[in-house]
């Protein structure tokens, strides 16, 4: 059995991209470790409490989760995998009850902004409550038993707390995907399937630095899918940078990577993987 750590509850979508990662048929049974957040994780994998992680780092209409860079930047866990996940939001309450019976919606902050207009035209009387988590929003209705209480959460969390779902996939934008990291040091990726890396560094602070280093990357045939930036603490106007590359040929890649290397400060290679694109 492998303990794998999530931030969340069980039945959010956290639990749903491990799921995923992790399918019983090609893997070892696993066992869902909860963090509440995302600094319990790191500390899970660290003290041995979690054989390994799944932790969210970037969503198609919310962006990049900022804190996240710099927590894999300081910790030592490499990135092993990726699973992209489509996002559905679905209103559930306890069993036998109707759309008009509910007064009060429980969820977090990041499904009220992503369901908002389904309630504002479907639904105006319910009220939205923000609340910590998803699937705790779900599993606390149905421990208490609440009527005229909904939640919004995955499908996951209506299965595995026996709540009804009044309205499935409710989101504003369906095209809502959210890409979660594989952090598992039992996991050996061949080199032939590695297609995708994610590095941290520094650049020296004179102008051009960043275009010189794309152009190199460029010629190496390099596609830079990300690129994120954050100030280096005590060091005014300078800033770490994570990236991410698809390639298509491991030796250009470390051609590339040889080539960089003597013009960038602080090089971290976050992972190696293989693209689950």
């Amino acid at each position: 059995m492998k303990n794998v750590a999530i931030q969340g509850f069980s039945g959010c979508f956290h639990e749903q991209a491990a799921r995923e990662f992790y399918r019983p048929e090609e893997t070892e049974p696993i066992a869902i470790v909860e963090c509440a957040t995302f600094d319990d994780l790191f500390s899970a994998l660290a003290q041995g409490r979690a054989d390994a992680a799944v932790m969210a780092i970037e969503n198609t209409i919310s962006g990049g989760l900022i804190p996240n860079f710099d927590l894999l930047r300081k910790n030592p866990q490499q990135i092993k995998g990726e699973v992209y996940l489509q996002i559905h939001q679905n209103l559930m309450a306890m069993p036998g009850q109707k759309l008009e019976d509910i007064r009060e919606v429980r969820t977090h902050y990041m499904a009220i902004n992503q369901t908002r207009a389904f309630f504002e035209k479907q639904c105006p009387w319910i009220k939205m409550v923000e609340s910590e988590d998803t699937a705790k929003s779900a599993a606390d209705i149905a421990r208490e038993g609440l009527q005229g209480v909904g939640a919004v959460a995955s499908t996951l969390a209506a299965e595995e707390f026996g709540l009804e779902i009044l309205a499935p996939q409710i989101e504003t934008y369906r095209d809502n995907f959210t890409r979660f990291l594989i952090l598992d040091d039992a996991i050996r990726v061949a080199k032939d399937t590695i297609n995708k890396v994610s590095l941290c560094f520094t650049l020296p602070h004179k102008p051009g630095s960043l275009a010189h280093i794309l152009t190199i990357l460029s010629f190496y045939d390099m596609n830079l899918t990300r690129i994120q930036s954050l100030p280096i603490p005590g060091k005014r106007w300078q800033y770490f940078f994570y990236i991410d590359i698809t390639f298509d040929s491991y030796e250009r890649y470390n051609q590339a990577l040889a080539a960089v290397r003597p013009l960038i400060d602080d090089l971290r290679v976050l992972g190696e993987y293989s693209s689950a694109l």
